[in-house]
């Protein structure tokens, strides 16, 4: 999810700055589970571990918050979350940056042994880990953390943490909901209902709706698409899995090639990452697959699907679809999707909105502490050979 560009507002006080006398508590605010063991080895705790017995301020490792708008760390860090992380970190100036280039942000990074990252984050490149030398951890409010770079091999020797789970979370509940509704033909339910303005009998009218017992085809088992799965065993409904590269018997679902999926399928909901063999991957053969009154749901990214494709058969009247992404993102003004019938079209938000956020910087603030704590992320990103 893409952070929205609005005005920025002026901070009465820092985000991040440290009350007087406020110190880490010993251990209190620090998940203490371990992570997985790993043969790979791995960079020096950003701190030592003896750090998390009360340290004073100038014990705690400097770290920035870069992220844009800036007024987005105030929503992700909201609910006492930017006093729980000033307690384990030094900002400077508590502020939160949106680039890593002025001459303020250079004369912190020699310092700087954490950055704190999320939407609008600017390029990690080769001079600002120059200018970083002590740098051992990046921990990114969003997807995948060693996107940032520049060059992604310049990371081998970081930490990188990323919130993607966290953030994949509401996008599987948005699917979930979206499904269901469509099992209800809700739309077409709420249209034929503003036009007749009266008494519809639903044993009659409806016939053809319901959820028990449809077929639902899930494309992709990313971190989006294993949550849908998890979410879909408290239905009665039969799902099917395209993923060549996953054993659908071990996830629980059966495992069919993409034009079985697209046969068999009541609702077909999208979850692949874009690459360049899923770029087009549902194409007017595809769609053509799918029986009439079935509806698609695309809330991976816009490229996997041919729009063209997906405009006709809507004009049709033959398919419904849910689309909370699109190629481009947003649509122009002139897009024939905005006019097309039997189309739910949503702004990006089944990703992280409003309250969520929070759930980023929940995830944020346990990871940075383990950091501090002397521990290794418990998301670990790794790029290269460490």
């Amino acid at each position: 999810m893409e952070a929205v560009q609005a005005p920025d507002r002026p901070q009465t006080r820092p985000l991040f700055a440290s009350p007087d006398g406020l110190e880490r508590p010993a251990g209190g605010d620090v998940d203490q589970r371990d992570v997985g063991t790993s043969t790979a080895s791995a960079p020096s705790p950003v701190v030592s571990t003896h750090a998390v017995s009360e340290p004073s301020r100038s014990q705690r490792p400097s770290a920035l918050v870069v992220m844009s708008p800036p007024h987005l760390a105030e929503l992700v860090f909201a609910g006492g979350l930017a006093t729980e992380l000033a307690r384990l970190v030094d900002v400077p100036g508590g502020a939160v940056l949106g680039d890593l280039d002025s001459a303020t942000t250079r004369s912190v990074l020699p310092d700087v042994e954490i950055l704190i990252t999320g939407w609008g984050c600017p390029p990690i490149t080769p001079e600002v880990l120059e200018a970083a030398p002590r740098l051992r951890a990046v921990v990114h409010a969003g997807g995948a953390a060693a996107t940032l770079f520049a060059e992604q091999s310049s990371a081998k020797d970081l930490y990188l943490s990323n919130a993607g789970e966290p953030n994949a979370l509401p996008v599987a509940e948005y699917t979930i909901a979206m499904i269901l509704l469509a099992g209800k033909d809700a739309t077409g339910a709420e249209r034929l209902y503003r036009e007749r303005r009266t008494y519809l009998d639903r044993e009659i009218e409806f016939a053809h709706t319901g959820n028990f017992g449809r077929t639902v085809g899930v494309v992709g088992a990313s971190r989006v698409g294993r949550q849908v799965l998890r979410l879909l065993r408290g239905f009665d409904l039969e799902v099917l899995l395209h993923d060549p590269y996953v054993d659908a018997a071990s996830l629980g679902v059966e495992g069919v090639s993409l034009t079985e999926l697209m046969r068999r399928s009541d609702v077909v909901t999208l979850h692949q990452p874009v690459t360049l063999e899923t770029i087009g991957m549902i194409g007017r053969d595809e769609l053509a697959l799918l029986r009439d009154g079935a509806t698609l749901i695309n809330t991976a990214r816009g490229e996997v699907i041919d729009q063209d494709a997906l405009v006709d058969e809507l004009r049709r009247g033959r398919l419904r679809a849910v689309l909370d992404v699109s190629t481009p993102d947003p649509l122009p003004e002139d897009h024939p999707l905005w006019e097309v019938p039997h189309l739910t079209i949503t702004p990006h938000i089944a990703g992280s909105t409003g309250s969520e956020l929070r759930r980023l910087g929940r995830h944020v603030v346990d990871e940075v502490a383990r950091l501090v704590s002397g521990r290794p992320p418990r998301v670990l990103e790794q790029v290269g050979e460490r």
